[in-house]
C-alpha cells in the first residue's frame, strides 16, 4: 500500500491542502499493478492510460472468486453541501486495509452538470479520494457520453420514424422519449423540434440530465450483455395511433442501441490515495432516479474483496431504500451491515440552525436535530438492516457536539463511530472499520424485509413509502399522475418496483420541512413507468429532471493553472 510522506500528516489543528494538491503528491500505482492485486486475469483488464482500466464482464463467469461482504453506506438528510457520504465510504475502504481487510469501494461516476454547477467533484475529498480525480470528474472512460449518445441517437431514429410514417396506420400519435445532456440547462427543459419546411413533425419535448435517463438506469441494473439489450428492446419510446405502446424493438433498433454501450458496461477500476481498489461505474442521481452504482461494479467488488463497500445517493429516505427495494431484490443481494453517515452540521441544520451558523458551537440544536437521524435509523431496521452511525468530522466539529453524538448513539444502541478519513487518510478510518467489522461479525443484517410487495397496487406500493419511510399522512394524485396510473394497470406494467422522485433535502417533498415532519401530505404531479429500467417513477413536488445553475457556478472556479486543472474538487 502506497503511503504519503512526512509532510502529508495533517490534523484538524493544520492547514488542509487543497484536493488538487493531495492528488497531485499521491503514489500512484501503474493501474496494472491495481488489477494484478486483485487477480484479474490480463486478458479481461483494458487500460485507459496509466491510471485508469476496464474490466471485462468475463470475469463474473469465473467461480473461483469468493463472496464478501456487501456493506451499504448511506446518510440521513443531507445539506446542500452534503454530509461526506463518498469520503466515509473511500475512508472506510482505506480503513478496512489498515487493519489488514481486503475491501473495496463500488462508487458512481460524477455528472459533469454538478461539477460545473453546484457541488463541484465528486471523487471523495481530502486524504480519501480515488484518483486520477480530475479524469474521473471530467470525461473519465466517456460512460456518460456513451449513454447520452445512445439516448440520442433513439430520439433522432424515433422522430425520424414518426416523419416516415405521420400517414401511416402505424404512425404515432404521440413520442415520449426525451433528450439528455450532461450539463445543467434549464432553458432546454422544454424545447419545440421539427421546425422548418422538411425538418420533421413539430413536437413539444425536452432535456433531461444524463443521469436521469431510462439508458442509464439500464446500464446500471443490467445483468450482463444479454440483459442489457433485453431492456433496450423494452424501452417505450411513444405511443401507437391505436393507443398501443411502441418500443425500441418495434423499430428494430435495439442492437444499434447496444453497441453503442459495449464498453459502457465495462466497470472502470481506477484507486484511492492510498492505492486501494475502486469501482466506478455508473451514475443515476438519486433525487430523479435510483441513485446507484451498477449491479456489475457491485458484484464485482463482491467477489475480489472481503468486504465490499457501495454507495446509495443522497439521504437514507431514497438512496438506500431504492438500492434495498430495488436493486438488492432484482439481484438477490443482501448488505451484512448499513453505515449510516451524518456530521455535526448537518444535524444543526435539521435543529433549526442557519446555512451561515453552522460552523459554530450548538449543542442544544445538534440534540433538535436527532430527530432527523432516528428517523433513517427506524427506516433502515424495517429492512432489517444492522446499522452503525458514523459522524464525517468536519475540523469546526467541537468535542462537546461530538459527546452529544455518541451519548445519543448509545441511548439508540446504535454502534457510533467518528471518520477522520478527510484530514488523516486510512488511519483516521480505522476507528470505523473495526467497528463496521465487529458489527458484521457479532450483529449482520437481517435477511431484507422489502419497503412493500411487488404484487401490490401502485397506489398502495406509493402510499406505503409515503406512510413507513416518509412518515407522510396522505398522497394527493394530480390528474396527469391518476392518469398515468390507468394506463399502468390496463398496460400490465404495475409489477414493476417504485422509485420516487423527489427533494432530496426534506423526508417530505417540500424542500423546507427539515428534521423529521408529521402530518403532511405529498403531492404525485406525474408518475412515468421505465419499461426497459423496470421501473416506476413516482415524480412528487417540484423536482426537475433538468437542474439549472445557481448564480455562481462552480465553473467559474475552475482554470488551468501552470498547464495543469485547478479549482476542479
Amino acid at each position: 500500500m502506497g503511503t504519503f510522506g512526512q509532510t502529508l500528516k495533517p490534523n484538524h489543528n493544520t492547514i488542509m491542502k487543497s484536493d488538487i494538491e493531495i492528488a497531485r503528491e499521491a503514489k500512484l500505482k501503474p493501474i496494472q499493478e491495481i488489477a494484478q492485486s486483485l487477480n484479474i486475469p490480463e486478458k479481461d483488464f483494458l487500460p485507459y492510460g496509466h491510471y485508469m482500466g476496464k474490466i471485462s464482464l468475463d470475469v463474473l463467469k469465473e467461480k473461483q472468486h469468493g463472496a464478501g461482504h456487501l456493506i451499504l453506506v448511506t446518510a440521513i438528510t443531507p445539506t446542500k453541501a452534503g454530509v461526506g457520504k463518498t469520503t466515509v465510504s473511500i475512508g472506510l475502504a482505506l480503513g478496512m486495509n489498515q487493519i489488514g481487510k481486503k475491501a473495496i469501494v463500488a462508487l458512481r461516476e460524477p455528472s459533469l452538470g454538478p461539477v460545473f454547477g453546484v457541488k463541484g467533484g465528486a471523487a471523495g475529498g481530502g486524504y480519501s479520494q480515488v484518483l486520477p480525480m480530475d479524469k474521473i470528474n471530467l470525461h473519465f472512460t466517456g460512460d456518460f457520453h456513451a449513454i447520452t449518445s445512445a439516448n440520442n441517437t433513439i430520439s433522432a431514429l424515433v422522430d425520424n420514424y414518426a416523419y416516415r410514417h405521420r400517414n401511416d396506420e402505424d404512425g404515432l400519435s404521440k413520442i415520449t422519449w426525451r433528450r439528455v445532456l450532461d450539463v445543467n440547462d434549464r432553458s432546454i427543459r422544454h424545447i419545440i423540434t421539427g421546425l422548418g419546411d422538411g425538418n420533421g413533425e413539430v413536437s413539444e419535448t425536452g432535456f433531461d440530465i444524463t443521469p436521469a435517463s431510462e439508458i442509464m438506469a439500464i446500464l446500471c441494473l443490467a445483468k450482463d450483455i444479454d440483459d442489457l439489450r433485453r431492456r433496450i428492446d423494452n424501452i417505450v419510446v411513444g405511443y401507437k395511433k391505436d393507443g398501443s405502446p411502441f418500443t425500441v424493438g418495434d423499430m428494430k433498433i435495439g442492437g444499434a442501441i447496444t453497441v453503442l454501450l459495449m464498453d459502457a458496461l465495462q466497470p472502470n477500476l481506477v484507486q484511492t490515495t492510498e492505492n486501494t481498489p475502486a469501482f466506478i461505474h455508473g451514475g443515476p442521481f438519486a433525487n430523479i432516479a435510483h441513485g446507484c452504482n451498477s449491479v456489475i461494479a457491485t458484484k464485482m467488488a463482491i467477489h475480489y474483496g472481503d468486504y465490499a463497500i457501495t454507495e446509495a445517493g443522497f439521504g437514507a429516505d431514497l438512496g438506500a431504500e431504492k438500492f434495498l427495494d430495488i436493486v438488492c431484490r432484482q439481484n438477490g443481494l443482501q448488505p451484512a451491515a448499513t453505515i449510516l453517515v451524518a456530521s455535526a452540521k448537518s444535524l444543526k441544520l435539521h435543529g433549526g440552525v442557519k446555512d451561515a451558523d453552522l460552523s459554530t458551537e450548538n449543542v442544544e440544536a445538534l440534540k433538535k436535530g436527532f430527530t432527523n437521524l432516528d428517523q433513517h435509523v427506524e427506516n433502515m431496521r424495517k429492512f432489517g438492516q444492522s446499522v452503525v452511525i458514523c459522524i464525517n468530522r468536519f475540523p469546526t466539529d467541537t468535542e462537546a457536539e461530538l459527546e452529544a453524538i455518541r451519548l445519543h448513539c448509545e441511548e439508540l444502541g446504535v454502534p457510533f463511530a467518528v471518520n477522520n478519513a478527510f484530514a488523516e487518510g486510512g488511519k483516521g478510518a480505522t476507528e470505523l472499520a473495526q467497528v463496521v467489522v465487529d458489527t458484521i461479525d457479532k450483529h449482520p443484517s437481517k435477511p431484507l424485509t422489502f419497503g412493500y410487495d411487488l404484487d401490490s397496487p401502485v397506489k398502495e406500493k406509493i402510499e406505503a413509502l409515503t406512510r413507513e419511510i416518509y412518515r407522510a399522512d396522505r398522497v394527493v394524485y394530480d390528474k396527469k399522475a391518476i392518469k398515468a396510473l390507468k394506463m399502468i394497470d390496463e398496460l400490465g406494467y404495475d409489477k414493476f418496483p417504485i422509485c420516487i422522485a423527489k427533494t432530496q433535502y426534506s423526508f417530505s417533498d417540500d424542500a423546507s420541512l427539515l428534521g423529521a415532519p408529521r402530518d403532511f401530505e405529498m403531492h404525485v404531479n406525474d408518475i412515468v413507468v421505465t419499461t426497459g429500467a423496470e421501473m416506476i417513477v413516482v415524480i412528487m413536488g417540484s423536482i426537475m429532471r433538468m437542474p439549472g445553475l445557481p448564480k455562481v457556478p462552480n465553473a467559474e472556479k475552475i482554470d488551468i493553472v501552470n498547464g495543469e486543472i485547478d479549482g476542479l474538487s
